[in-house]
């Protein structure tokens, strides 16, 4: 019996090396991975659902089940995980010194759903007491015009949000002071360039995150991988056996990081920051799975519910194919 031949759409993370190059081979499963970034992977599977197996924002993805709609269904693997304190700049004359200085500002944000911007107003309202609705929202391109969300939202009445024009840019606006703050995974371009009147909000952010997991145990998770629910139906083996297969490439990671005899990863120091996230988080610090992420699954649901992008609090076991679950809880 020859193999299922499906297309696997994901950005290129060492995670995945293993299964790209055929070091790992799912069980069944012959992968067609199509390289392409994050941004264009979850517009073309959100409107069109054109890939078997897709690398999907989380918050896509809680909304697409809150729904019913599109129809696919996410394995317990995370391809994308990201402490977000990081991602809050502002410009320097905005009057803004700390979180709580945010209110009542204008803050920029490239779509409103974007799972990164989902846990920072997260952490903004429950970290900082800083509600959403006490910010005014501005969304558009980041970098180039024309951004729209990519899924139709349904907002609390409380919460001001509206859209640039065509022919601005996020990233013009937050230089110039046409907006005070920006919140976006990506880095603006004008703090990347070291514009004088951008900084980060939380400059000695990796400090921030840290307290932030030592409080909390919860390391944000960013992205899931979504399988066409038409593709379990008719080989509900599929999921399962992809989810070992991610399971294996992951400490295939792990394998290289502990060969110190040269460097796996092009950074001087990088054995000292292997040891210290292990000190902190332990030895499997980027886990799969559904009861290593219960809290921090369970946080995501309930920003999502609470900031108005879902109408209902979804259930955990429900969000990911049974027969991982199942199979993966000893």
């Amino acid at each position: 019996m020859s193999n299922l031949n499906l297309s696997f759409a994901c950005w290129d993370y060492d995670r995945i090396q293993a299964l790209t190059n055929g070091t790992v081979q799912a069980k069944g499963i012959d992968l067609n991975w199509l390289n392409m970034p994050v941004e264009e992977t979850f517009w073309r599977m959100m409107r069109h659902q054109e890939f078997d197996i897709s690398e999907l924002s989380l918050s896509s993805y809680l909304i697409a089940k809150d729904r019913g709609y599109p129809n696919f269904t996410a394995i317990p693997v995370f391809m994308s995980r990201f402490f977000r304190h990081s991602g809050i700049y502002i410009n320097k004359h905005s009057g803004i010194e700390e979180a709580v200085d945010l209110k009542g500002k204008r803050v920029g944000i490239p779509e409103y759903q974007l799972t990164a911007c989902l846990w920072i107003r997260g952490i903004l309202h429950h970290d900082y007491g800083v509600h959403p609705s006490e910010m005014n929202w501005y969304t558009g391109g980041q970098e180039a015009p024309g951004r729209v969300e990519k899924i139709k939202l349904t907002l609390p009445p409380d919460i001001n949000i509206q859209p640039i024009n065509d022919e601005q840019t996020l990233n013009q606006m937050l230089e110039s002071g046409d907006i005070d703050a920006l919140i976006a995974p990506r880095a603006p371009s004008c703090f990347l360039n070291g514009s004088p009147h951008v900084q980060r909000l939380f400059p000695d952010y990796v400090s921030v995150e840290k307290d932030y997991y030592e409080r909390t145990g919860i390391f944000p998770i960013m992205h899931v991988v979504a399988i066409k629910d038409e593709i379990l139906e008719e080989h509900p083996w599929v999921a399962t056996n992809l989810y070992q297969a991610f399971v294996e490439a992951k400490q295939k990671v792990y394998d290289g990081f502990n060969q110190t005899a040269a460097l796996k990863v092009t950074l001087p120091w990088f054995v000292s920051e292997w040891e210290n996230t292990r000190q902190l988080m332990g030895e499997d610090f980027w886990p799969y799975g559904l009861e290593k992420n219960r809290k921090t699954l369970e946080a995501a649901v309930t920003y999502s519910y609470n900031q108005g992008m879902i109408k209902n609090r979804l259930n955990m076991e429900d969000l990911f194919a049974q027969s991982t679950l199942e199979a993966y809880t000893l």
